[in-house]
């Protein structure tokens, strides 16, 4: 395994988190639909906050992609048993639950690879030969949950590598309240490819499937090689 380096810290981290400026945010979807999007406007030292975070969990899940290619273990509870401990100790910036958002990452991205119908390295159509190994690289987004993002009072406050990060932004009392009460599937953080970043909100019928829409297409940050992982 390639071992972990620290980066230096980022321009305006010695600042206390109470003392930076907020960044602003716009909400650019409809209410009431099943995904909300959240545009997220920041200076150069919110932006590069942000690219961080991305940085170290698609180092994780870099770390974490051979352990399913070698077990043939995708099942977030048993990755989760298998995997938690060893991130947690090889990546501590992270944090605890952000380490949970690695597996869950995996996991998705490994269902989408060994299991869709359409993907050509279906374990199906492989026999018992070796399982093609996966690689997080690029735009790779970057999974939250309500431990690690709140949105309350126009305000929306999300997990980095240096303490929170928050954002105003002008939601309704309607939506504030599906994000409180309703069923969210899956909370994604994005950046486009204008170098916009944006979460995207999912959200699920009251006692439907918690698993999230599956991708149409196959995703860009995700890289499938043949060859055994080392």
């Amino acid at each position: 395994m390639n071992t972990l380096t620290t980066k230096p810290p980022a321009p305006g981290s010695d600042t206390p988190p109470a003392q930076r400026p907020r960044g602003t945010a716009l909400l650019e979807d409809e209410p009431g639909g099943p995904r909300l999007r959240v545009r997220l406007q920041g200076n150069a030292e919110q932006q590069q906050r942000l690219a961080d975070l991305r940085s170290l969990f698609t180092q994780a899940c870099n770390a974490l992609a051979p352990m399913v290619q070698q077990t043939r273990c995708w099942n977030r509870v048993a990755l989760h048993h298998m995997a938690y401990k060893p991130l947690r100790e090889r990546f501590p910036q992270l944090g605890s639950q952000m380490a949970c958002n690695v597996i869950y990452s995996v996991s998705r991205a490994a269902r989408r690879v060994y299991q869709h119908a359409d993907s050509p390295y279906n374990v199906a159509r492989l026999d018992r030969g070796p399982l093609p190994v996966l690689r997080f690289d690029g735009a790779v987004p970057v999974y939250f949950d309500r431990h690690t993002l709140s949105l309350r009072s126009g305000e929306v406050s999300l997990f980095t590598l240096d303490g929170r990060m928050r954002f105003k932004v002008d939601l309704s009392p309607e939506t504030e309240r599906r994000f409180r009460q309703d069923k969210l599937r899956e909370i994604v953080l994005a950046q486009g490819a204008d170098g916009a970043w944006a979460l995207t909100f999912e959200f699920g019928p009251a006692g439907g499937s918690e698993a999230a829409t599956p991708d149409p297409d196959w995703p860009e940050y995700l890289v499938v090689t043949e060859a055994p992982a080392p």
